[in-house]
């Protein structure tokens, strides 16, 4: 693929789309490369993630919160997108990681991650994925119910290990995001209660345990967060608990980590913080309640997913057909639609989207981007102003697609999830291949080709 070199495009709003993004002779490139190239050679829909994008942002989170140094620690949150090659960026970078099943502690092993710097959350962890966390030697293990840290007690006195974990706190605070990805309040089913005691009491039973080394308090108060309020307050009332486990129990815990949250651009009314400024505020506040509370300032650590990985990536499309619907609205169908992004119809999220493959000079008009799928609500992006000579066969780009996308992709319909390409310096490579029909098949048991059946099976089908 020949190197393009992006021009600025003012129809490209730099805090929705990814760094490299721009357009050359009218059609959008991205890390250098056509988009026409890439539809090309690998199909659509397709995930295109800006490699030097995501690498620069783990570089910022690491910056910020001085990760790696005597003070801060980064867990990139693999849920939001993880794959053998991000695990291996993610180390590369600095930043340490965080998995929430086996499956992604798989992952991780097989990128080789440096198992210390793992991280496993999981409300529900199986004995099988405990056990697999410390025989990996996992650095921290969340616990997140009381059943779950005498699980842990006893897989790690079995192994002769003594497992470092944390203990995940539901602090009663409420985040101003959607109510499906609030974490925060009493209400859910992440963590142990603070206001009923059930934190105090996960300490006090670590502690007694010799198998378990309590080394911090975990927090997490949502996603999608676009200001630091609720921070404050669960970094408040997580300080509180540090005294009382030091008034207790005669111990200051070392570590303190507030968790993730903050939210990305997704469209041009979004305004994310800065990264260095969220890391100054949280450490200030942190400071502030440590001194009140004349307690030695712990380590602090976080956990961006959708911050590193969500504005990366660009989800590229086909126009399939344009329908318009008289006195109502136009509908205009792609080939992916809620089995590649199911965020629209799981979250009512907005996206925006833009014509990649050519410039138009004809006037805007407002359309309803919509999927393939037999689902009235496989709804991609909401009223999102196109050009109106639009026609099958442009393609289309939907920026911020990094996070939970790919993580979230589903067979529905039996549509095989797209592949995620990654390009850098007018290259492109694949990190995930596109699904087959037959990758689809050779899950199914009575899947057989038709020549290895039984043709009294056959004739008995037909009679009934």
């Amino acid at each position: 693929m020949t190197m393009l070199q992006p021009r600025v495009d003012l129809t490209l709003d730099p805090t929705v789309w990814p760094r490299t993004a721009g357009r050359v002779g009218g059609v959008l490139a991205i890390g250098g490369v056509d988009v026409r190239d890439l539809a090309l050679e690998y199909g659509t829909p397709a995930y295109v993630l800006d490699e030097d994008d995501f690498r620069e942002r783990c570089r910022q989170w690491r910056v910020a919160f001085r990760a790696g140094a005597a003070d801060g620690d980064v867990y990139y949150a693999g849920k939001s997108f993880l794959c053998v090659a991000v695990a291996r960026w993610v180390a590369a970078e600095g930043l340490s990681l965080d998995v929430c099943t086996g499956g992604e502690l798989a992952v991780a092993e097989r990128a080789g991650f440096p198992a210390d710097r793992i991280l496993f959350h999981g409300n529900n962890k199986s004995v099988e994925e405990l056990r697999r966390a410390v025989t990996t030697g996992v650095g921290r293990v969340v616990l997140d119910s009381f059943e779950e840290l005498a699980r842990l007690a006893f897989i790690a006195e079995a192994a002769g290990v003594r497992q470092r974990v944390l203990i995940r706190v539901t602090p009663g605070v409420e985040a101003h995001t959607h109510s499906y990805v609030a974490t925060g309040q009493e209400d859910q089913k992440f963590g142990f209660s603070l206001a009923a005691g059930a934190a105090a009491e996960a300490v006090r039973r670590v502690l007694a345990l010799p198998s378990l080394e309590l080394v911090g308090l975990h927090c997490h108060i949502g996603s999608q967060i676009f200001d630091t309020s609720g921070f404050r307050l669960a970094a408040h009332r997580m300080v509180g608990l540090l005294a009382e486990v030091r008034a207790e129990h005669g111990v200051e815990l070392p570590e303190l980590n507030l968790g993730g949250g903050l939210g990305i651009a997704y469209t041009s009314e979004d305004a994310p913080l800065p990264v260095e400024e969220v890391a100054d505020r949280l450490r200030a506040v942190v400071t502030a309640e440590c001194a009140t509370a004349g307690l030695a300032v712990p380590r602090l650590g976080v956990e961006p997913g959708r911050a590193v990985s969500g504005p990366t990536t660009v989800t590229l499309y086909e126009v399939g057909t344009v329908k318009e619907l008289p006195g109502l609205r136009t509908y205009v169908s792609v080939d992916g639609g809620m089995s590649d992004n199911i965020r629209t119809a799981l979250y009512d999220a907005h996206y925006t989207a833009v014509l990649a493959s050519r410039t138009s000079t004809a006037p805007p008009r407002v359309v309803t981007v919509c999927g393939k799928h037999c689902e009235s609500g496989d709804i991609v992006v909401h009223d999102v102003a196109l050009a109106a000579d639009l026609a099958p066969g442009d393609l289309l780009a939907v920026p911020a697609s990094g996070a939970y996308h790919r993580s979230m992709a589903s067979n529905y319909n039996h549509v095989p999830r797209p592949p995620v390409i990654a390009v850098r310096n007018g290259q492109a490579r694949v990190l995930v291949r596109r699904e087959t029909e037959d990758d689809l098949l050779r899950l199914d048991a009575a899947g057989l080709d038709t020549a290895e059946l039984d043709t009294e099976d056959l004739d008995t089908e037909d009679e009934a």
